[in-house]
Order: structure tokens, then C-alpha cells, then sequence
């Protein structure tokens, strides 16, 4: 491993891999998500109009899905909250994750550009609120009280992803940009790398189980089950403090 600023913030976003050991489903492997349901039926804000019975339906069960007792973050989730609270200058975890699991093992300094499943957002005022049960269009919002409007608080397909400007400052300011258990099939986020490899400053390194579609734009890149590798380049990185 090369010598790392210290006196430089870390960036990290992580993927659908990083918490498939946690037995959630990914929604772009082979037998992902994806492969059984069409996107285009429960996750654009045209599905929500047309059915919306549907599309909450398909959010319940990953909600309960994600709150079912064997449901837990894992080593690498676990690595990273460790990293937060360690590293001299920072860090800041940019999730595509819609689950809990890094709040769950302890980070604290998160972006969920994606959204996340355990709230909801009122289609009517705006406002967000958690969400542990399941949505229907019998259900009020608690701010303004306007029923049925209640939709997951998550991204679809033709919406904007979240905090961005925020994201890209901390990204050119980052010393390190590591990338996790991401496909590097999904715009914005696989162009993280190139945005950090544009401002001159920061490393970047891909983990992953296998190479993904931008391994290539990485300086350095090691694959392996997330559980394995992500504690292992963790604990790499301390030992340089």
C-alpha cells in the first residue's frame, strides 16, 4: 500500500456488495432484484402513479426483509465504522444502500444518496419521517395530515440521487477515495473515481469480489467477499497512524 496523507479526509461508497453477506438480497446480480421484477413496474415515480398498491407492496417486503432478526452488519460494515472513528481528518460514507447497516455497526458521518428504507417522505409537504412498518394509501402524513401521499423515502429511476454537491466537494478534497462492493454500472456514483482522479489530490481503490465495469480508472484494487477484505485494508490503514 502506498503512503497515504493523513492529514487528508477519506471518501467511501459502497455498493450493493457490501451487504449481501448480510443476507439482503442485491438488486443487480444475475439473481438479483432485478432479474425478477421489472424496475419499470416499482421504482419510477410513474410506477408509483399508475399502482401504487404495487409499488408500496414491493417496499414492505424489503422493509421487512431488512428488519428480519438475521439481518445484521457484518465485519465490513463493522471495519468502516472503526475508520470513522479513528481516522485523524475524517470520514465521510457515501452509501448507495438504501438498508441501516452502517448506522447499525456505528458510522455517523453517512450519506444515503439513494435514500433509505426505513423512512418515509409525504409526496404533499415534503416531509420525511421513519418509517418501521409498512405504507399504504390509507396512511396520513403526521405533518400536514394529507392522506395517501406517503411514499418510501428512496430514490427511483429518473430522480436526482441525493446530496450531491456535497459529495463531489468531499471528493475533490479527498486524500483517499476507496469504492466498495459497486457494480460501477450506475451513474453518478461510477464516476466518483474519475472526479477524484480529476482534482489531483486523492488515491483511489477499488474492493470489490470481482472487478467492476470502471476497475480500470482505480490506482489500486483488491477483490475478495467484502467480510475479508474491507477489515483487512481497514486495519492496513491504521497501522499508518
Amino acid at each position: 500500500m502506498q503512503g497515504i496523507d493523513t492529514s487528508k479526509p477519506i471518501v467511501v461508497l459502497t455498493g450493493a456488495g457490501i451487504s449481501k453477506e448480510s443476507g439482503l438480497d442485491t438488486f443487480r446480480d444475475a439473481d438479483g432484484i432485478w432479474s425478477k421484477v421489472r424496475i419499470e413496474d416499482v421504482a419510477t415515480p410513474e410506477a408509483f402513479a399508475r399502482d401504487p398498491d404495487r409499488v408500496q407492496a414491493f417496499y414492505n417486503a424489503r422493509r421487512q426483509g431488512l428488519l428480519d432478526a438475521n439481518v445484521a452488519a457484518n465485519s465490513a460494515h463493522e471495519a468502516l465504522a472503526t475508520l470513522e472513528r479513528h481516522w485523524p481528518a475524517g470520514v465521510l460514507l457515501v452509501t448507495q444502500n438504501i438498508d441501516d447497516l452502517h448506522e447499525r455497526a456505528g458510522s455517523r458521518f453517512l450519506i444515503h444518496m439513494h435514500g433509505e428504507l426505513l423512512k418515509a417522505r409525504c409526496g404533499a409537504c415534503g416531509d420525511i419521517m421513519t418509517c418501521r412498518g409498512d405504507l399504504s394509501r390509507a396512511d396520513r402524513c403526521i405533518a400536514c395530515d394529507v392522506l395517501g401521499q406517503l411514499r418510501p423515502h428512496v430514490v427511483w429511476f429518473g430522480e436526482m440521487p441525493l446530496e450531491l454537491d456535497r459529495i463531489e466537494d468531499a471528493l475533490m478534497g479527498c486524500g483517499l477515495f476507496i469504492s466498495i462492493g459497486t457494480s460501477g454500472n450506475v451513474y453518478p456514483a461510477a464516476g466518483f473515481v474519475e472526479t477524484v482522479r480529476q482534482s489531483g489530490i486523492g488515491r483511489s481503490i477499488e474492493l470489490n469480489l470481482e472487478p467492476s465495469v470502471g476497475a480500470s480508472a482505480f490506482d489500486e484494487a483488491k477483490y475478495g467477499p467484502a467480510s475479508e477484505i474491507v477489515p483487512a485494508y481497514v486495519e492496513d490503514l491504521m497501522a499508518q497512524l
